[in-house]
Order: structure tokens, then C-alpha cells, then sequence
């Protein structure tokens, strides 16, 4: 079956059902080390800020749980009828390799990997080359877009506007290479935890930062006298950590209520972005901090080095449609580990299908929704979203048979507000699929320009061009075919 042909399909434009009666939101903050019940600081409108991506290459499976995560948080406090304004900020400038000053900086590698000069124009060339591949990630994730993607070039003015601030209020000095945050200063540093491991951590691997009054100072302006912008201090780049506390605040103001991103980020980003922004404003930056926790790939930490990287287009690649991905994280806590295989994926994709036959033989016609089973949702979902307990009540709903099927289908659809896992209105490729309507063709009886192209793209995935053979996965599209890579080698399906 060419199911990765439906990933297109399950879009979410579900009927938005008549509320529940809530229990408290309970979330996970990292700021208190405990589950605090939400308030959102101006009545039912939440403002949220998550780390986006450094644009420097494809963001993997790996960086992708963070945005899924989000996105859930997102829906699950839509679903308690709030409004959300969501920030992800996209770094195009100014992430070294090591979060602690340390390192060569990201954009830089990128332009030797494509053979560009070096040059502020190259560099957002890149950023904007890579940034198209993860907007597209997300949309096939059935992630919402947010309102604002700020780019970390296009906001310069604004976080040099913030380090004179600190730099008026006494929290900055000057070393050779740029203007550090002076962390003794503020008296509140590291409050998410984490600083000494982290610190320890880094001096091992780099050793001391030469002139640093003390170990976790940070940059807030690096100088380079050939690359960057004119600033006060000279000519350079803002620091890594600047970026987010200028941009977060210039859209969701200077106190608001959640930040998310990898768990990563909590010992230096999270507690940088708090010092500057505290520092610079005198009020509190963020009511709830909330982190999720990574994944391995075959028991394994994700790396370039070892070549376990695994990108969204390879689980295409490979024949599932993305939603496998999404429904496999789901039925973990976003703030447990995971351990990717294939064959997890291909047990989740096949829990996936099943759900959405299911679902077919349930009918078109919505009842009301079962409000019992409701109740057990929302309570799960509520709680720290607890996505993996919604999952098995939604197989607990539909193997239930007291419940009529025209329930059971609305029941659903409130669920998929926040699984966002497909069971929209209509399914006419789904049915066509199953009811073998679409049919299966062999590569050699296909019409000579599909060959063509389908040998075009076979070279270009064994170059690993993925964005060449991503253009003609599209122009085979385009001809009325959908293509799948299996281990035996490409298959065809005529719709």
C-alpha cells in the first residue's frame, strides 16, 4: 500500500466540538522542579516562545521531537480555550558548536560544506536554503505554524539595543574578542539548574575561556573585524544567547508565560536567556519553562560522527508517512527518553493504519460526544500532557462497543484536536488505497519519461542530493505516480 502518498492527507481540519468542563493544567515546569497548575499571566491568551533551529543544515528526527512537543503543548492548551501566540526563532548568525562560547560558529561550517565565501549575504543564503526544508517538516508534522519565525540577522538592531542596556545597568566587560555577561552581577544565575555539571563539562572537553572573570560568563557580542555588523564594541556578531532573550521579548513583551526547547538548552541557553532578560528589564521573564527530553537512534546518542543522523525525507524514503513519526513520539512522555528503531516506527505505522481503517468503518455521520470519555482524556492530556495514556484510551474508545459508532467518530475527532493524527472528514485516497482503487505498477511498465525520472532519482539518492531527488519524487507526482523506496528497490503507485 502506498501509505506514504497519504501524508498530505491527514491534515487536521476536524470540527471543533463543544467543550469539556477542564480540570487544572498541570505542566512539568523546570523553573520549580515540580507540576505547577497553569495561569496564563493576561487571562486565556498564552504567549510561547520555543528555541527554533540553528538553519545550518536539515534539522533531524532528533531536533524534530522538540517542535512535536510544542505543538501538543500548543493544542492541549487550545483544547483548555486559551489563545496562543507562538514564537519559534530561526538562528542564522551566532551558534557556535559549543553553547559555552566555544567552537566555530554553525553558519561558518555551513558555507565551507557549500563552497560559499564567507559573507553575511552567503550566510542567509544558507539559512533561507535550509529553513524552507524545515517549514515543510513541520507542515507534514501536522505541527501548527506559528505566528512568528524571526530571523536572528533580521533582529540585530535589537539585541545590540539590548546589550547596551546591560551594559548601561553595569552586568557587561570587554575581552579582546567581544562584550561578556558578567554572571557574578546577577544574583539569580542558574536558577533552571544544572551550571556546575555543565561547566564541568566543557572545561574538560575545551578548557578555560582566557580572561573570563568567571567560568559561566558568556558572550553577548563576538568581535570579527571581517565579518558582521558595526556595533559600539566594533565589528562582530551578538552572541548565541542574545538572540532569543532580544527577539522572545520584542514579540511576547517583557514578561511572558512559557519557553520551551530540548533539554539541552536548560544548564547554559536557559539560564543565559534569564540573566539577560532579567538583568536588562528588572522583572521576571518567564512564568514556565518546559523541556523535553531526547532520543536515541538504535541505542544510540544521534550524531554526524558515527553517520546515525535520520532525517524526516529518509522515513518518507523508506515508505511511512510522517504522521508515523508524530503518533510513535506521542505514545512516549515528551519528558522520557526514546529509543528509535525501524522497527518501532513500522510497529507504530502499523497501529496507525489500523486506527484509521477503524476509524473508515465508523461512517460520516458525528453523534455527540461522549462526555465519560472525555472526562479520562482531557484528565490525561491535563496532566503534564500525558500523551502516551490518551493513545490507549483512544484504542480503549474504539474497541468499545456499548459505545454507537456515530459517538464514537465525534469522540474521536475531539481527541485528534490534540493527537493531531489524521481522522479528518474525508479519506478519498485513504479509501481508494484500501478498496485497491490506487493500484500498484511495475517500475518497467511505467510509461519511459517515469523511468526516466525514477532512474534520475536513484542516482541522486545514491549521491545523497536529497533535495535533488526530493524535486523528482514531485515531478513523478506531477505525472500521477507515487513513488516508494523499499529495500527491494523503488515501487510505483498510479492514483
Amino acid at each position: 500500500m502506498a501509505f506514504s502518498a497519504l501524508a498530505r492527507l491527514f491534515k487536521s481540519k476536524d470540527p471543533v466540538p463543544q467543550g469539556p468542563t477542564l480540570p487544572p493544567l498541570l505542566l512539568w515546569n523546570t523553573l520549580s522542579k515540580q507540576k505547577d497548575v497553569f495561569t496564563a499571566i493576561k487571562g486565556s491568551l498564552v504567549r510561547m516562545y520555543t528555541c527554533g533551529p540553528t538553519v545550518y543544515d536539515y534539522a533531524h528526527i532528533g531536533n524534530l521531537r522538540t517542535y512535536i512537543f510544542s505543538d501538543v503543548l500548543r493544542r492541549v492548551l487550545e483544547y483548555n480555550n486559551y489563545s496562543v501566540t507562538h514564537v519559534i526563532n530561526i538562528t542564522d548568525v551566532g551558534h557556535l558548536t559549543s553553547d559555552a562560547d566555544e567552537g566555530e560558529d554553525k553558519m561558518t561550517l555551513a558555507l565551507k560544506r557549500e563552497d560559499l565565501s564567507l559573507s553575511i549575504t552567503n550566510m542567509k543564503k544558507v539559512g533561507t536554503k535550509f529553513l524552507k526544508p524545515f517549514k515543510e517538516d513541520l507542515e507534514e508534522l501536522n505541527i501548527k505554524k506559528p505566528q512568528e519565525f524571526p530571523r536572528a540577522s533580521e533582529h540585530v538592531e535589537g539585541q545590540i539595543a539590548f546589550i547596551k542596556t546591560l551594559e548601561e545597568k553595569g552586568y557587561t566587560y570587554a575581552l579582546p574578542d567581544g562584550i561578556y555577561f558578567d554572571t557574578a552581577q546577577f544574583k539569580g544565575y542558574g536558577v533552571l539548574g544544572g551550571t556546575t555539571a555543565a561547566h564541568e563539562v566543557g572545561v574538560s572537553r575545551i578548557g578555560e575561556h582566557e580572561g573570563k572573570r568567571h567560568p559561566q560568563d558568556f558572550a553577548l557580542w563576538k568581535l570579527n573585524p571581517i565579518l558582521g555588523w558595526d556595533s559600539p564594541w566594533g565589528k562582530g556578531f551578538p552572541g548565541w544567547h542574545i538572540e532569543c532573550t532580544a527577539m522572545s521579548t520584542q514579540y511576547l513583551g517583557k514578561s511572558f508565560d512559557i519557553h520551551t526547547g530540548g533539554i539541552d538548552h536548560i544548564p547554559i541557553h536557559h539560564n543565559n536567556e534569564i540573566a539577560q532578560a532579567e538583568a536588562a528589564t528588572g522583572k521576571k521573564f518567564v512564568n514556565y519553562w518546559l523541556h523535553n527530553a531526547f532520543i536515541t537512534i538504535e541505542g544510540r546518542k544521534i550524531s554526524k560522527s558515527i553517520g546515525n543522523t535520520i532525517y524526516l525525507r529518509n522515513i518518507i524514503d523508506r515508505g511511512f508517512p510522517p504522521f508515523a513519526y508524530r503518533y510513535w513520539l506521542l505514545s512516549g512522555h515528551y519528558r522520557s527518553s526514546m529509543n528509535f528503531t525501524w522497527d518501532a516506527l513500522e510497529a507504530a505505522h502499523t497501529g496507525l493504519v489500523k486506527l484509521h481503517k477503524q476509524f473508515l468503518d465508523l461512517g460520516s455521520k458525528n453523534g455527540v460526544i461522549n462526555k465519560e470519555y472525555q472526562k479520562r482524556f482531557v484528565a490525561f492530556v491535563n496532566d503534564d500532557l500525558d500523551t502516551p495514556k490518551a493513545i490507549a484510551l483512544l484504542w480503549e474508545l474504539m474497541a468499545n462497543t456499548s459505545v454507537s459508532d456515530k459517538d464514537k467518530r465525534v469522540t474521536i475527532l475531539d481527541f485528534n484536536r490534540v493527537l493531531a493524527i489524521g481522522f479528518i472528514e474525508s479519506y478519498r485516497q485513504m479509501k481508494n488505497i484500501l478498496a485497491g482503487i490506487t493500484k500498484k505498477v511495475e517500475v518497467k511498465k511505467a510509461p519511459e519519461d517515469v523511468q526516466e525520472l525514477i532512474r534520475e532519482r536513484e542516482d541522486a539518492r545514491e549521491r545523497k542530493d536529497w533535495e535533488k531527488a526530493d524535486t523528482l519524487r514531485e515531478q513523478i507526482k506531477e505525472k500521477g505516480y507515487t513513488i516508494e523506496d523499499t529495500e527491494k528497490g523503488p515501487e510505483l503507485t498510479k492514483e
